[in-house]
């Protein structure tokens, strides 16, 4: 491995619940097409295929997601699969990864399942941070917010150090939304992408200084843990001891050495299906419709449908998502809350929230 190159390391969890019902056990957000026509995960691979720049990626998992990533990564046999024993959240993820590279490999952590526009200005920015990590800094990439979001977190930058970076001077945690309309307000904060740089021996050193328990857990999982080919199976029983910790939490927001590098580039977590219609082509009247659908007089309408047809006159601010017999309809402040509706649908929910 050159020591100008980035080791991706991938984390692929979660369920995606509000993105019920595309959004499934059998099919989750990652490896679904809900920009173009490749899915998430694929187009977050593609931002490393330059080996030239890329390190082998390393992608932490689930036993449940693994014939997926296998299937995705496909004949890229240098990729390295970390098969979690069970979801612990991002601080024992990334310490997992860590542990099996070298101190000074600097690590790029990124989701599986984000929207990048600008590939470019965020390489240029991964690797802004990547000098910074070789001079012991924790780097979170930050973007410009545009709008009082309460899912993301935020980041409030310090002096300046190098040419683009800044000391993290303060990290918010999905703020309720009057703190986060002050925070909008204040122009000092920046969302945090949830993307993050630094060598893997630094990493290391300060989660064994902030949590050591969660950091001792995780190597004896690794120095018992075993390698099956491309995979790699941590040890369970030191595993299962972890409390889950966010790296925000654990990590940034208690280190003298974060810092943050802004990257001027068009991003979304793709959360909820308010963000899949803002990343999506809209027409005129902020419509945009997958499948189907023939919209009248409608303002700021998103259709997402598999098959059966969808008419709508007259509607503004609506999202429609069809999946098989499966229909959700939300407004799209509401949006956030298809999660609640999903689980699976096995029953029938009390409609008492539509008022």
């Amino acid at each position: 491995m050159s020591n100008t190159t980035l080791v991706p390391v991938i984390l692929c969890g979660g369920r995606g619940v509000r993105l019920w019902p595309r959004s499934r056990t059998a099919r989750p957000k990652p490896f679904l097409p809900l920009l173009g026509d490749r899915t998430l995960f694929a187009q977050t691979m593609s931002r490393f295929a330059d080996d030239s720049r890329f390190a082998p990626p390393m992608v932490v998992t689930g036993a449940q997601l693994v014939e997926h990533v296998d299937g995705a990564l496909g004949d890229r046999g240098s990729a390295q699969i970390i098969v979690e024993p069970e979801a612990k959240n991002t601080a024992a993820a990334i310490a997992l990864a860590a542990n099996l590279l070298e101190p000074e490999a600097v690590m790029l952590v990124c989701p599986s399942d984000h929207h990048i526009q600008d590939s470019e200005a965020f390489i240029d920015a991964a690797f802004e941070a990547a000098d910074l990590a070789r001079e012991g800094w924790l780097v979170a990439l930050a973007v410009g917010p545009t709008s009082p979001a309460t899912g993301f977190g935020y980041i409030r930058l310090g002096r300046g150090i190098g040419e683009r970076g800044f000391q993290a001077a303060d990290f918010v945690e999905k703020p309720d939304e009057a703190t986060a309309r002050s925070l909008l307000g204040s122009g000092e904060y920046l969302w945090n992408a949830g993307i993050f740089v630094f060598r893997a021996g630094d990493f290391l050193h300060e989660l064994e200084l902030l949590r050591p328990a969660l950091a001792s857990a995780v190597r004896e999982s690794i120095v018992h843990g075993r390698a099956e080919g491309r995979y790699f199976h941590p040890e369970w029983s030191a595993f299962s001891e972890i409390e889950a910790e966010s790296v925000d939490y654990a990590v940034f927001e208690n280190s003298a050495r974060a810092a943050a590098v802004p990257v001027a580039m068009t991003w979304s977590d793709i959360g909820t299906w308010d963000a899949v219609h803002q990343a999506r082509p809209r027409d005129e009247s902020g419509n945009s419709a997958s499948g189907p659908a023939r919209l009248v007089d409608c303002n700021n309408v998103l259709v997402d449908t598999d098959g059966p047809r969808v008419l709508a006159i007259g509607l503004e601010d609506i999202i429609v998502v069809v999946d098989g017999n499966d229909i959700v309809v939300t407004t799209a402040s509401h949006a956030h809350r298809v999660g609640d509706l999903s689980l699976e649908m096995t029953t029938i929910p009390d409609l008492t929230a539509c008022g």
